[in-house]
């Protein structure tokens, strides 16, 4: 993978504040306000698909490559949509005024808004409560003092 689209793919799969522009806040308003509800499902899956393969989760994240390259394949048309269509214009002034990273910054505001949308489902919300049943309250409570 050529080293512009490693760090594209970082900056959407992390989500870390940056110091963003006006033309990239611009461009990452647009790239969201484009995006539908299933866009940005698409876009999970992707980055879901992808995640899946780094070591640490491989064994329990099972993701054909038939379905990676189907999440692959999704997400770059929704990103050649997004850039050469739907916001063509913030693209076009983001990397005029700002560089080319403000692209990575504005795919990096949809990532986090497709992010929480992820976590904000019950049944990611439901799962991610069972963390409390093995944490000690009682010692938590403690710092507070």
């Amino acid at each position: 993978m050529k080293p512009k689209k490693i760090l594209l793919v970082a900056a959407m799969l992390i989500p870390t504040a940056v110091y963003a522009g006006p033309y990239a806040n611009d461009l990452g308003k647009c790239l969201v306000d484009s995006t539908t509800k299933t866009d940005r499902e698409s876009l999970v899956r992707w980055m879901f698909a992808s995640a899946s393969t780094h070591p640490a989760v491989s064994a329990i994240a099972k993701v054909s490559p038939e379905d990676l390259d189907k999440a692959n394949a999704a997400a770059g048309t929704l990103f050649m949509k997004l850039m050469t269509e739907s916001c063509r214009a913030q693209a076009k002034a983001a990397i005029q005024y700002e560089g080319p990273a403000t692209v990575e910054m504005g795919f990096q505001i949809l990532g986090q808004v497709a992010g929480r949308e992820i976590f904000s489902s019950p049944e990611v919300i439901k799962s991610l409560s069972g963390l409390e049943k093995y944490m000690d309250k009682k010692k938590l409570e403690e710092l507070k003092n």
